[in-house]
């Protein structure tokens, strides 16, 4: 049930034919991971606590750095030094206190990955690096979760959302690895696709809308054009194929 306070907050997205009295109460009820609360997970973050989500749990292991200011917009200058997941935590229970945020300062390793995103809905992925982004991948499959992918570097991004089973996964679109470097980045694109990410994860939870499966939609903040590429399923994907 929404509370009367709940349906005065959220009165302009109740309005939404789409979401609705009904729609407001699934996304109360729902459980987020998401994974990063840097430059994706910021604006990830806080859209989704804004729209009433129930419980999100941020996972984190790093602390806040002076560089980190010109795109992780959860953290301040007071921040520095102290970890991100704590930083978000206080951020994002200033701008809703009826949700629920878990934060977690932990490495995600193959590991330890399932504990840290049982019980949730839904994984978003804000990480930074292709190789934990492989373990999250392989862990939503074995554990039947959607998967909303977002990746940025200067001015460009990207996003899809995997749905276990069905579409083709984050395997089948990145075959390989990528040596671990410092992205650049520029705040306004994790903006963007964090933007997007989030509105995947409302659709994804409330049933409505198109989801960005099967596509990969590519972002050029220096053109100002969006591109979709269809990807297919790889039959013989080590983390979702056949074999």
């Amino acid at each position: 049930m929404l509370t009367r306070k709940e349906r005065e907050r959220y009165d302009r997205q109740i309005l939404i034919s789409e979401i609705g009295l009904a729609g407001q109460k699934k996304l109360k009820k729902s459980r987020v991971v998401i994974a990063g609360a840097g430059g994706l997970g910021s604006p990830i973050a806080i859209y989704l606590t804004a729209a009433g989500i129930g419980t999100i749990r941020v996972i984190d292991h790093d602390q806040v750095e002076l560089s980190n200011l010109n795109r992780q917009i959860l953290h301040g200058e007071k921040d520095i030094g102290k970890n991100k997941s704590d930083s978000a935590k206080r951020k994002l229970r200033t701008l809703n206190s009826t949700v629920e945020i878990e934060a977690l300062t932990e490495t995600i390793t193959a590991n330890n990955v399932s504990r840290l995103v049982d019980g949730c809905d839904i994984i978003v992925d804000a990480m930074d690096n292709l190789p934990t982004r492989y373990i999250l991948n392989r862990c939503a499959i074995e554990k039947n979760i959607p998967f909303i992918h977002g990746a940025v570097s200067g001015f460009e991004g990207r996003v899809t959302t995997i749905i276990p089973g069905e579409t083709a996964c984050l395997k089948c679109i990145y075959r390989g690895t990528t040596a671990k470097k410092k992205v650049p980045v520029i705040g306004v694109t994790p903006a963007v696709i964090g933007s997007v990410q989030a509105t995947e994860a409302i659709k994804c939870l409330t049933g409505i809308g198109a989801l960005l499966t099967n596509r990969l939609l590519i972002y050029d903040g220096l053109k100002g054009t969006f591109l979709q590429l269809t990807v297919h399923k790889n039959p013989q994907c080590d983390h979702c194929g056949s074999q």
